[in-house]
């Protein structure tokens, strides 16, 4: 017997390279039902009002919109942060950086000021100040409407107290930063942070042009440059007068342009001590500063 779920399986299939994930995952917030319920019950009968949510999901869907975007939320570190197509979705490759973030500022209990440049969603800023109850943090976007989504997640999490939101080009000034709140980092001036985080656009922009993603997530976001690190070569001008001593940098990077984001920090930055790490897939995906 054809059941609802394998109705929608079977019409996302030509859209979606896993269609019963998706089918499943988008009834149980229709039903608002765990996935493992959704599973379980292979006759869901809808209300109308959830018929209509469903076509609805499925139009938008079949129109090109990805998931996260549909669905409204996604999953990242543990949390389920809020999206719009003001961001982009958080993906688990970016889990890397948070958890070498987490695991230098654990061995280095006395350093608590944090910089997430190009903030998003704040999924990288809020799951620090989540796992970091003492770690103050500046957030920064070029993007009004993706701080208002990082502000409003932020908020969801109970931690908007502890990250100033700054709208910006990478990294305010000039100094002292007047924009911050007066509540914690007003008069912020050079060598204020300990750790400065950023997953910048770092696409090369034929590249990205021949990617599904192209057009269906923020192009500001994706985009960088010529050879993926025109925002990043930028960013590392910018950094070292904004760390503390013995500071640190994380940025994520485009797999095949780990070579040369490696070459670039090491021609900019001749003392410092410079690591590629890998994600789970073997690829490269951070590079590491510590100035």
């Amino acid at each position: 017997m054809t059941t609802l779920l394998s109705e929608i399986t079977t019409r996302l299939t030509p859209i979606s390279d896993t269609p019963a994930l998706d089918a499943s995952v988008l009834l149980a917030q229709i039903l608002d039902k765990p996935r493992t319920w959704v599973l379980a019950h292979a006759e869901l009968p809808l209300t109308d009002a959830q018929q209509k949510q469903l076509a609805d999901s499925l139009a938008r869907l079949e129109g090109g919109e990805a998931l996260p975007y549909v669905l409204g939320h996604w999953e990242f570190f543990g949390l389920e942060f809020d999206i719009t197509p003001d961001v982009l979705i958080p993906r688990p490759e970016t889990e890397l950086l948070v958890e070498k973030a987490i695991s230098w500022l654990n061995e280095n209990p006395g350093r608590r000021t944090i910089a997430d440049v190009g903030t998003g969603s704040g999924a990288i800023a809020v799951s620090l100040a989540v796992h970091l109850r003492d770690a103050r943090l500046l957030a920064t976007d070029i993007s009004h409407e993706a701080l208002q989504v990082a502000r409003e997640n932020a908020l969801k999490f109970g931690v908007i107290d502890r990250i100033d939101f700054v709208q910006c080009d990478l990294l305010p000034a000039p100094f002292p930063l007047a924009l911050c709140s007066a509540r914690s980092m007003a008069g912020l001036e050079a060598r204020a942070f300990d750790l400065i985080c950023a997953n910048l656009p770092y696409i090369p922009s034929e590249t990205l042009r021949c990617l599904p993603i192209y057009g269906r997530e923020p192009t500001l976001a994706l985009d960088g440059g010529s050879d993926g690190l025109q925002v990043i070569r930028r960013l590392l001008h910018l950094a070292p007068r904004w760390l503390t001593p013995d500071g640190v940098i994380l940025l994520e990077i485009e797999a095949t342009r780990g070579e040369q984001a490696h070459n670039l920090a090491c021609g900019l930055f001749s003392e410092a001590s410079i690591h590629l790490h890998q994600d789970l897939a073997g690829q490269d995906r951070l590079l590491e500063i510590i100035l």
